[in-house]
């Protein structure tokens, strides 16, 4: 479970607020079983994708304008290109070991991995993750503290042994999480950096449907997504009665999110009350002090002499922001709800079946190199690849 939630998190680009933290993450899925094979894979720099790959085009495509400056003066989209197109045969043929292994025929399959690293800018410490997952259900991991593969099921045990035994892929993992994918990240951030190092304050509304509806605190227009929005007491953050939703992207490429807080009492004093927006990189507050006559509404008070055009006028408005905010809600999350339900397939049976020392051979991802590169990492070797050898070995295997 956790890594199907960590797959859909980095697809909607969702980062905590966690000051100074940067990330570079390489996903790449495939499936088969539909009508052919298919294979993309993106990557995402602080959850911004900036390249993407599928087996339908003809190469890496860059996803962000200032990638233009990096591929000018590097063969960065080629070497990406031959790196994914090596990827691309190498899950081809992990999907069917893997369906083997769990004793499935025909219908559809997918594999995912995922790989890279995060990186604090104020403490320089870095840390990597390498996973695979198979129709949405954590498979193997490698654990960089122990130098290790984990199964996370049954039917990755022999596999995990095996790899654990291939001293110089653990060498190599080693080296690209913690020494090649943080510099790969810190080049990354170089280049892009007047997009991915802005910061951007969002537009903060209270709105409220009706007097016994939550009062929702919204967010939006901000950037980077690395942000925290709750509600305070009187200075203290409160947490019964409150419900946080999750960062989603807009169209702009900036974010929103919101915060709902149920009233005990409708009658209480709302002066109380505020809403607390924290964005990564900005040391001050933006904060809003909860009032009836800043919330928005679509109920007119007794006591309230607006004359009725404006009223009507601004009902219209609160509705037309209600629905809008709903229904991109409602789309970004019934595209997360579609991948976690393209993963959930009813499997034939699961028994654990030993594979012969060919299929073994197949799922072994290929030898890296026994030694880490003691040369300089340049702009043209920035990738994070799923495979570790030129493609003329690939080749062979296949």
């Amino acid at each position: 479970m956790a890594t199907r939630l960590f797959f859909i998190l980095a697809i909607l680009g969702l980062n905590t607020a966690n000051a100074g933290n940067h990330s570079l993450t390489y996903q790449a899925t495939a499936s088969s079983g539909v009508h052919h094979f298919h294979f993309m894979e993106v990557g995402l720099v602080d959850g911004i994708e900036f390249t993407c790959y599928n087996s339908n085009s003809s190469g890496v495509k860059p996803k962000q304008d200032w990638m233009t400056r990096l591929t000018d003066k590097t063969k960065y989209l080629e070497t990406e290109t031959l790196r994914c197109w090596n990827d691309q045969l190498f899950c081809k043929n992990l999907i069917r070991v893997v369906q083997q292994r769990f004793n499935l025929t025909g219908g559809v399959h997918i594999v995912q991995v995922m790989h890279g690293c995060e990186w604090n800018d104020e403490t320089n410490y870095s840390t990597g993750h390498y996973q695979y997952a198979y129709d949405g259900e954590d498979f193997l991991s490698f654990d960089l503290e122990t130098l290790s593969w984990v199964a996370r099921t049954l039917q990755a045990e022999s596999t995990k042994h095996m790899w654990d035994k291939n001293d110089g892929r653990t060498k190599y993992l080693r080296y690209y999480l913690k020494t090649q994918c943080p510099e790969h990240l810190k080049t990354l951030l170089q280049y892009g950096k007047s997009s991915l190092l802005r910061t951007v304050l969002p537009s903060v509304s209270l709105l409220q449907k009706s007097p016994s509806s939550p009062i929702v605190c919204l967010a939006t227009g901000f950037y980077p997504p690395r942000a925290k929005l709750f509600w305070t007491k009187d200075g203290e953050e409160l947490h019964h009665g409150v419900t946080i939703e999750e960062v989603l992207p807009n169209h702009d490429g900036t974010y929103q999110m919101m915060a709902e807080l149920k009233l005990p009492d409708p009658s209480e004093d709302w002066e109380r009350f505020t809403c607390v927006f924290q964005l990564d990189g900005v040391e001050k507050d933006l904060t809003t002090n909860l009032s009836k006559n800043a919330t928005l509404t679509n109920w007119k008070p007794q006591d309230q002499t607006v004359p009725i055009a404006v009223s009507v006028a601004a009902v219209l408005l609160v509705a037309a922001v209600i629905v809008v905010f709903k229904f991109r809600r409602a789309v970004v999350l019934h595209v997360a709800g579609a991948v976690i339900g393209v993963f959930k397939f009813k499997r034939a049976g699961k028994s654990a079946e030993t594979d012969s020392n060919s299929s073994e051979e197949v799922l072994n991802p290929l030898n890296p190199p026994t030694e880490a590169p003691a040369h300089d990492i340049g702009p043209s070797e920035l990738v994070g690849p799923l495979s570790e050898l030129p493609m003329a070995s690939r080749s062979k295997q296949e």
